[in-house]
């Protein structure tokens, strides 16, 4: 496996922990029952940290897919290299840091580690089809 396909299952385990964490928070403000639910009108029922953490999740979710494909590129392109796999594992720590970022409301470093995990995404393209 490449250390690029390292990193995109390593993502998926972040990915999975990110959800989970999210989901105990929901969990604590509207209990098992409110959670297994419709989840209708749930805005005035969360607390500031469940609310930015299901906004975290959101934004995995929409800016994962960049970073998919660039790993793809890489990969089915034969260009893995050194550079390729830090620019990876720079995405996933990016990520690993987003979380708390987002959820703690961490000003402007939440934007500055959004910013870094989309380069890095960029590079990994840019590498992988040069």
């Amino acid at each position: 496996m490449t250390p690029e396909l390292a990193a995109l299952s390593a993502l998926a385990f972040v990915h999975f922990a990110t959800i989970f964490i999210a989901q105990r928070f929901l969990t604590r403000d509207i209990g098992t029952e409110g959670n297994t639910g419709t989840r209708e009108n749930l805005d005035e029922r969360l607390s500031p940290l469940t609310k930015r953490l299901r906004r975290a999740t959101d934004n995995f979710t929409e800016n994962v897919g960049p970073f998919i494909i660039a790993v793809l590129v890489v990969v089915l392109a034969g260009k893995s290299s050194t550079a390729t796999a830090v620019l990876a594992w720079i995405y996933v720590g990016a990520r690993v840091l987003y979380v708390p970022a987002y959820a703690l409301a961490w000003v402007p470093w939440r934007t500055l580690i959004f910013g870094v995990g989309m380069l890095s995404t960029l590079a990994l393209l840019v590498l992988g089809l040069i």
